[in-house]
C-alpha cells in the first residue's frame, strides 16, 4: 500500500470532546474512514501514513460515516500522534 491509497482509506481524524478524552484515557484516536474499508486495511493505512502500529481497531457506522477507533500501545504514542496530526 502506498501513501495515496492510505490517504484514500483514512479520510480525517474525528475530533469531539469525547474522542479528545479517548486519547488521554484509553490511548485511542478516532478517524473517519471509507465505508467499504476493512480493519486490516485501516491498520495498514495507519502504519503507512503515521509510522505507528495499531494494537486494536474498533469500527462503527454513524450518520457522519464509518468511524475507526484505533488503539495504540501507550498513551504517549497516542498523544504524540494526535499532536502530529493536529488534534491536540
Amino acid at each position: 500500500m502506498n501513501i495515496q491509497e492510505a490517504s484514500h482509506i483514512i479520510l480525517k481524524p474525528y475530533v469531539t470532546e469525547r474522542t479528545f478524552a479517548l486519547v488521554e484515557n484509553e490511548s485511542r484516536i478516532c478517524f473517519l474512514v471509507r465505508e467499504n474499508t476493512t480493519k486490516p486495511k485501516i491498520a495498514e493505512a495507519i502504519k503507512v501514513l503515521y509510522n505507528e502500529k495499531p494494537v486494536g481497531i474498533n469500527v462503527s457506522r454513524t450518520v457522519y460515516g464509518k468511524k475507526a477507533f484505533v488503539k495504540f500501545e501507550t498513551i504517549e504514542k497516542a498523544r504524540d500522534l494526535a499532536t502530529k496530526i493536529g488534534m491536540l
